[in-house]
C-alpha cells in the first residue's frame, strides 16, 4: 500500500520527516499526485550539526486554508 493510499484510507496519524538542505530536481515523491488534503500540526523539531531538519507532525483534523497574512 502505498503512503498516499494509507493517507486517504485515514491510517497516517503521525508523520515524522527528516528535511536536507539539498535540492536533489528529480525523484521520488512522499505523496503521489492522488493524496488527499490532511492537516498536521509540528509537535516537535530539531536540528543536525550539518543543517538536517527532523520533525514530527501529528494529524490535527480537518484543512484550514487561508493566506500568509494570517500568519504571526
Amino acid at each position: 500500500m502505498t503512503s498516499s493510499r494509507r493517507l486517504a484510507a485515514g491510517l497516517v496519524d503521525e508523520l515524522r520527516l527528516m528535511i536536507f538542505p539539498v535540492v536533489p530536481g528529480r525523484g521520488k515523491r512522499l505523496f503521489d499526485d492522488t493524496a488527499v488534503a490532511s492537516a498536521f500540526t509540528l509537535v516537535h523539531s530539531s536540528t543536525t550539526p550539518t543543517g538536517v531538519l527532523i520533525t514530527r507532525y501529528l494529524r490535527s483534523g480537518e484543512v484550514r486554508t487561508g493566506t500568509f497574512e494570517d500568519v504571526e
